[in-house]
This record gives structure tokens, C-alpha cells and sequence, in this order.
């Protein structure tokens, strides 16, 4: 059973509210989702990621499209069900095509084959790389 219950809008604290309002209005939808929810339980985590999400997420030297699809791509390598579906929803609302994120995945699923077989034969990192 996962850790703790859900926190519904009008049982979390003030300060957990506040932060579900800047998360609906941020993102144009009528309420937040599970993870925000359970955040709840812990209103000063939930501002801090969701400061730090608001300042990672935005565009920058990376669109906004490519910054979804990273936070997707890690989601899936480590096995995060939850989060590669609320991602795989952020990307595609903010333009990703089916294209991507299947290109995306094959780059998880080549990266992680590639991984294991480096760590398995553990050879060291060539000079000059």
C-alpha cells in the first residue's frame, strides 16, 4: 500500500492550498493531480518541489517540449508509472508528437541496455573522452 491517503482541496492545509491553486491556474486544469495530492501531507515539500518544478520546467536553453520529454525519459528508466504517464500527458499537451515519444523511449531502451553492459564488464572510461 502506497505511504499515506490523498489530501482532497478542502482538507489541506492553508498552505497546501495555495499551492494547488498556483498549480491549477499554472497548468488550466480543474484540479490537481494524485502526486500533488499526496504531497499535501507535507505543504512545505510540496512548495519547495513546486517551486523548484516551476523554475526547472520553464524554457530556457530547452524548449518546453524537450524538457517534458527528459523528465519522461527518467521516469521511465527508473520505473516510475505515475510520473510517466502525468509526463507523457505535460508533453503531449505541450506539443510532443507520437513520433517523439516513441523515439524517446527507444533512446530510454538503447541507454539502459548500454548501461547494464558497461556496468556488467565495468571497463574503465576511454582517455580523451
Amino acid at each position: 500500500m502506497p505511504y499515506g491517503k490523498l489530501i482532497e482541496y478542502a482538507d489541506a492545509a492553508p498552505e497546501a492550498q495555495a499551492v494547488m491553486d498556483e498549480i491549477k491556474a499554472a497548468r488550466g486544469v480543474p484540479d490537481v493531480n494524485n502526486a500533488w495530492k499526496a504531497m499535501a501531507r507535507h505543504p512545505e515539500v510540496m512548495r519547495r518541489f513546486w517551486n523548484r518544478a516551476q523554475a526547472t520546467m520553464r524554457p530556457g536553453a530547452l524548449d518546453a517540449v524537450t524538457k517534458e520529454l527528459i523528465y519522461l525519459a527518467v521516469s521511465v528508466a527508473n520505473g516510475c508509472h505515475y510520473c510517466a504517464a502525468s509526463h507523457t500527458a505535460l508533453a503531449t499537451r505541450k506539443g510532443a508528437s507520437e513520433a517523439q515519444l516513441a523515439e524517446m523511449v527507444e533512446i530510454v531502451s538503447l541507454a539502459l541496455e548500454g548501461n547494464s553492459y558497461a556496468t556488467f564488464y565495468g571497463q574503465e572510461v576511454d582517455p580523451g573522452l
